[in-house]
């Protein structure tokens, strides 16, 4: 009996100690948060704005919930310390919002990640975006690099002199590459030159001498993350990315880190050899959805996650600003992240519409071309700013097009327009071409199309035409014209169904994200997860995922086209 005691507890023990170096197998060799964006601003004494709204009149037309900020990332920072998991916080640029003129701004965000470093032991690693310095700016890269010296700087392993890029070791099997991406002078565009590849080429060939894997922080974004960025959003894209990915795959590097687009993405691109790269966009902390990433590594998998910051001190927020009203608060403390939905919401639609005005499209009275741009900027305002529903709603305007918006519950065009924008800010977008918002969206447009044009016409080319014959009750020629016709040919002609095909696939991917790759949370292959096997099968996946993009593309295409013939 005691014998048999004696085998069943050593079975047991040496089932532990496997099990215990199993899951050590799987424990991750390194943990971290990537953040982005932060857009650090001195709080103001009390609140500024001109938007007259109940909640929201102080939005900016960025969006950007610049009072809040500081505490914001005091909250990120307490989430990065009370988790055992993150061993690192990675932060790829734009940490100040007035970085170039607002020195102080810099020095504040220093002093809370000094703080963050001294309470934990952990160290953050930054580098600088568009907003953070200027050559011949009250900062420059000198002046960034002396007030972020304990971040990346001092314990550097090797700089770019000239530039803000440096390389460090990151726990024992990672060498982060952490470059420089911008301009001298701070302006949106990129600024990598052959000799910054150059640059990132020795170390990452060095980091892989040292037995190291490279990781990749800047600024710009490497891949696209929203349909043909390089023409719609080129400033936030690096020039030549498909090429320069090319080079970066192959120089053994996987994993990078971006920011300035201000959403949350995640793309993908093979090289011609094989080799896989991940460019992890990360949105802005302190606008919606205040958001930052976590990532733990192994050498066969990538593990991924998103975090949001959804509560902060609002006692210490109305000491430090006034003006906030008992309902803000409220909602704050009710839930941060809806707050800022709402917030994100109204700056878009302050910003359009503030861009939309005659005095920024650059348009003078007296100008040939005022009246004809002030009706249709006023014709489309007034579109998306109306209610949707109801006795004068646009719905109602909409039906004299034979054009039928579906019953929601959004308040009005504005409301359908920036919901779309939050879902590209928030990442994992999932409408659909079918979707309400899309539907409500295009059809929108087909309004805007019909109505304002004939609106230009009536009020601009045929002014004296419809004043004569008013009389006959004639409301205006071009609108009763366009009316007609919509009764005719119904609510899309074919020429707007040939224009729908060959947006379609654009809107597609506006508004799903099918790439395969979840934006916010996953696990991915690692870093030892390669061999001429492995990369063969990569090559393959690559094609048959380029196939059928091309074959959805062309599917939507005829749908569209084979709605419009029958």
């Amino acid at each position: 009996m005691k014998k048999l005691v004696s085998v069943l507890l050593s079975a047991a023990i040496i089932i532990s100690c496997v099990s215990v170096i199993a899951s050590g197998a799987e424990e991750p060799d390194l943990g971290f948060a990537v953040a982005s964006d932060l857009h650090y601003n001195v709080p103001p004494e009390a609140l500024e704005g001109e938007i007259d709204d109940e909640i929201y009149w102080y939005a900016n037309r960025r969006a950007a919930m610049e009072n809040e900020s500081g505490l914001i990332i005091d909250e990120f920072l307490n989430q990065c310390a009370e988790n055992d998991d993150c061993d690192f916080v990675l932060i790829s640029g734009d940490i100040a919002d007035h970085g170039k003129t607002i020195p102080q701004e810099h020095i504040d965000a220093a002093a809370k990640f000094a703080a963050f470093e001294e309470k934990t032991g952990k160290q953050i690693y930054v580098i600088n975006g568009n907003h953070d310095l200027g050559e011949g700016s009250d900062t420059d890269r000198e002046d960034f690099m002396r007030i972020y010296a304990d971040f990346g700087f001092d314990e550097a392993l090797a700089t770019d002199p000239g530039t803000c890029s440096y390389t460090a070791n990151l726990g024992s099997k990672y060498r982060l590459i952490a470059l420089d991406s911008c301009t001298e002078g701070g302006g949106t565009a990129d600024g990598l030159t052959t000799d910054k590849l150059d640059w990132v080429r020795i170390q990452a060939s060095q980091a892989k001498a040292d037995g190291r894997y490279p990781i990749l922080m800047m600024h710009h974004n490497l891949l696209d993350h929203m349909p043909m960025q390089r023409i719609f959003s080129k400033n936030f894209i690096v020039r030549f990315h498909r090429s320069t990915a090319e080079l970066f795959a192959d120089w053994g590097i996987k994993l990078v880190f971006t920011g300035h687009e201000h959403c949350s993405d995640a793309a993908s691109y093979t090289s011609a050899a094989g080799n896989v790269i991940y460019d992890f966009a990360t949105t802005s902390l302190t606008m919606y959805p205040l958001q930052y990433r976590l990532f733990e590594l192994t050498d066969s998998k990538i593990s991924y996650k998103a975090a949001t910051v959804d509560s902060i001190d609002t006692e210490a927020l109305a000491n430090q600003t006034s003006g906030y009203s008992k309902a803000q608060l409220s909602l704050m403390n009710e839930g941060l992240n809806a707050y800022a939905k709402g917030f994100l919401k109204k700056g878009v639609e302050y910003r359009l519409s503030l861009s939309l005005s005659m005095e920024k499209i650059g348009i003078e009275p007296g100008d040939f071309s005022y009246d004809l741009v002030n009706t249709a900027v006023s014709g489309l305002l007034d579109i998306l700013k109306n209610p949707l529903y109801g006795e004068n709603g646009v719905s109602a305007l909409a039906k004299e097009y034979n054009i039928d918006i579906p019953q929601s519950n959004y308040e009005n065009g504005w409301d359908v327009a920036t919901e779309l924008v939050a879902a590209h800010y928030a990442g994992e977008e999932a409408f659909s071409l079918q979707s309400t918002e899309v539907t409500i969206f295009l059809r929108l447009v087909a309004l805007v199309l019909r109505h304002d044009l004939a609106d230009v016409a009536d009020k601009v080319f045929l002014k004296s035409a419809n004043e004569l014959l008013s009389g006959f009750g004639t409301s205006g020629i071009a609108a009763d014209l366009t009316k007609l016709g919509s009764k005719v040919l119904g609510p899309v002609t074919p020429v707007e169904y040939f224009l729908l095909a060959l947006v379609s696939p654009i809107i597609y991917n506006f508004a799903v994200d099918s790439d395969g790759i979840n934006d916010n949370h996953g696990v991915l292959p690692g870093y030892a997860h390669v061999g001429a096997e492995i990369n063969s099968a990569n090559i393959i996946e690559n094609i048959h995922s380029f196939l059928n993009n091309i074959m959805r593309n062309i599917s939507l295409f005829l749908t569209v086209i084979y709605k419009m013939i029958f």
